[in-house]
């Protein structure tokens, strides 16, 4: 009898096995745009043109799948071509409800585009289940959240908010980006889809773009969704496939070391007097810790964001004066990144003007707690 393996032991073997041509452990990259068919099309082999379909692909999303528990994973080119396709797929007349601290990439999606495809939407702060109950209503069908939010570090209640949309016939999706699937498991608190950035902690070294889509089930909307990949072209190269398979393989070492880090740098900017803020789900002081406790396990992430009193200039000002940090857009490497995020995000800004949003990466903390320091002043 297989047993059922544990997250690590899934994670650290992901893609390895012996190559049956080579022997090699480390998988093959299959760079074929197009593979041999039979003169009625038929695939024996299963595939017939990259955009449909490859080997790298099809072996990562096996891995995506189990290590969300999953039914069927997807990869894509972007995280944001994963999150519009869902959208696309929605039927027209349904409504979004979609949290009021996402990502501003696709709030910007939404206020854009989603009128056009015949798709209403509303921003609710889903982190208030009474205000997610009243803005439910018959036409919504799908609940957007993002826990922790980017980059406000928002936490909401994953299983209350699957029991509201489950309870309007809606599905729920959890943006699960920032926590990965080492300390957060949507699917098993009740959430129907489990969106992931591979760019950011999947991949790990800043290297590689991809999108995931994961569903508790395989049912008609992934099906929608795989078919909107293939005749859209959102398919990921397999290169990008086979980088974030290498990713995956040490996600749960390096996301222990992103919390270590992560707590220490929190903790010192909590007692700074020049931080107003710090929005952290691991501090006893934060709103959603309780939240957090109960649905992260292992630790409560990497990123973090915190606000300099003083606002806009005084921000800016510390960012420029930061060494060790890097002023970059991106998060999940193994460098320490910072943010204005009001500069990045405009013109749809909606972040604190002296808020900076950190990735916190896998250096020493001491290292990393004195370059704030000689910044903070």
């Amino acid at each position: 009898m297989t047993r059922t393996r544990h997250f690590d032991t899934l994670a650290a073997h992901a893609g390895v096995a012996p190559d049956p041509a080579s022997g090699a452990l480390a998988p093959p990259l299959q760079l074929a745009t197009t593979f041999e068919h039979a003169p009625d099309a038929a695939t024996p082999l299963g595939y017939l043109y990259q955009r449909y379909g490859n080997p790298n692909q099809a072996q990562l999303e096996q891995v995506l799948a189990s290590l969300d528990g999953g039914a069927r994973g997807m990869f894509f080119a972007t995280g944001m071509t994963a999150g519009t396709t869902l959208m696309q797929a929605l039927e027209p007349g349904s409504e979004l409800l979609i949290a009021d601290d996402t990502y501003f990439g696709y709030r910007a999606v939404a206020g854009q585009w989603l009128a056009r495809w015949g798709i209403r939407h509303t921003v609710v702060d889903m982190t208030d289940l009474d205000a997610v109950r009243a803005a439910v209503g018959p036409d919504t069908r799908l609940l957007w959240a993002e826990t922790p939010s980017n980059p406000l570090l928002k936490v909401c209640d994953i299983a209350a908010l699957a029991d509201i949309a489950h309870g309007a016939g809606a599905r729920l999706l959890v943006d699960g980006t920032f926590a990965t699937p080492v300390l957060q498991q949507p699917l098993a608190l009740g959430a129907d889809i489990v969106l992931h950035s591979a760019t950011k902690y999947l991949g790990g070294h800043g290297d590689v773009m991809g999108g995931v889509l994961v569903f508790a089930a395989d049912d008609g909307l992934a099906a929608a969704c795989h078919e909107l990949r293939r005749q859209t072209g959102n398919t990921a190269s397999p290169f990008a496939a086979w980088l974030v398979l290498r990713g995956l393989r040490t996600l749960p070492v390096r996301i222990e070391r992103h919390c270590r880090n992560a707590a220490a740098v929190a903790e010192y900017l909590s007692s700074h007097p020049r931080v107003q803020a710090v929005h952290w789900p691991g501090l006893a002081s934060h709103p959603g810790h309780a939240v957090a406790a109960r649905q992260m396990h292992g630790g409560f992430g990497g990123m973090l964001s915190f606000e300099v009193a003083g606002g806009r200039d005084a921000a800016l000002d510390v960012a420029g004066r930061l060494r060790l940090f890097t002023n970059a857009t991106s998060l999940g490497s193994t460098e320490s990144l910072v943010e204005h995020r009001a500069s990045i995000e405009a013109p749809q800004k909606q972040s604190p003007p002296g808020l900076l949003r950190l990735s916190v990466g896998l250096e020493d903390p001491r290292d990393l707690v004195e370059d704030l320091a000689q910044a903070l002043g």
